[in-house]
């Protein structure tokens, strides 16, 4: 039998569903839990709901896959031929996940690879974007994984959110930073930093926050070829006019993608979130 290594990720990488189709990756889904209903991210919750739960200050959390889930994602990935899985997941910093995955691949019938890439969204996207396209050129696990690591360590996220009230009630970020932020009343600029959601800068407005986002964002891109996406929660017009002016802006842009984060980030930012992702190929 040919060499075959499957991909898996989890629904946090928020790959369009056609690119993961024509890719041949498997994401696992997260759990979001609204009011004490478990939902599985990407089928059962929108975030049009997530959205109006928050602004009624529901209950909401999240919650890691099973290692169950991840057990029987690797056997149905052998049964289709794969003599070897690479899965890559979001930061162990911010989530479970990573560690059920490991839990399971202790198991499974043929040999997994998990890779906790540090990374989250779309960041996390171009990491099994490269593993699949190393292993559909007849990569081996250890060639993938090598690719996504490198692909990982040339990326960066940034995020623009209206407040840091839903990433203190998660935990994702310190009460400390938080009531620092509401006090002074500034609109917040994170950045993804060692696989922790990590303040970067404060800006007095919203619109000046997005401009900077922006020149970030053009900074890190530099010349080179790069890959960039564009996130949003429940604020579409702003993306687009965001990706336009990059598009207009980075000189070697190779791909753009514009997209709504998924329940399990919008639970932890809140309506109004703006990210981007840049990734050097």
């Amino acid at each position: 039998m040919s060499r075959h290594v499957a991909i898996v990720t989890d629904s946090t990488a928020y790959l369009p569903q056609r690119t993961m189709e024509r890719h041949g990756i498997t994401a696992v889904p997260l759990t979001v839990v609204v009011g004490g209903q478990a939902l599985e991210e990407g089928t059962e919750i929108s975030t049009r709901s997530l959205a109006v739960a928050l602004q009624k200050r529901r209950p909401v959390t999240t919650s890691r896959p099973s290692p169950e889930l991840f057990a029987e994602t690797y056997r149905k990935a052998a049964e289709a031929g794969a003599t070897g899985i690479v899965s890559l997941h979001l930061s162990a910093e911010l989530s479970g996940t990573y560690d059920a995955a490991v839990v399971a691949a202790r198991e499974a019938p043929v040999p997994v690879r998990v890779v906790d890439t540090g990374m989250i969204a779309m960041a996390l996207g171009f990491c099994a974007l490269t593993a699949a396209e190393t292993a559909g050129a007849g990569g081996s696990v250890d060639e993938a994984v090598t690719a996504a690591e490198k692909r990982a360590a040339a990326t960066s996220a940034y995020f623009y959110v209206d407040t840091l009230d839903y990433l203190r009630r998660g935990g994702r970020i310190g009460a400390a930073q938080a009531l620092l932020g509401s006090a002074l009343a500034v609109k917040p600029l994170l950045q993804l930093d060692g696989g922790r959601i990590e303040p970067l800068e404060k800006v007095r407005t919203a619109s000046r926050a997005i401009a900077r986002l922006e020149e970030l964002v053009a900074e890190r891109a530099g010349g080179a070829p790069v890959d960039i996406a564009v996130h949003h929660l429940s604020a579409p017009e702003r993306a687009s006019a965001l990706a336009e002016r990059l598009r207009a802006r980075v000189p070697a842009l190779a791909e753009l993608h514009v997209s709504e984060v998924g329940a399990v980030i919008g639970a932890h930012t809140g309506p109004g979130l703006l990210g981007a992702v840049v990734s050097h190929r």
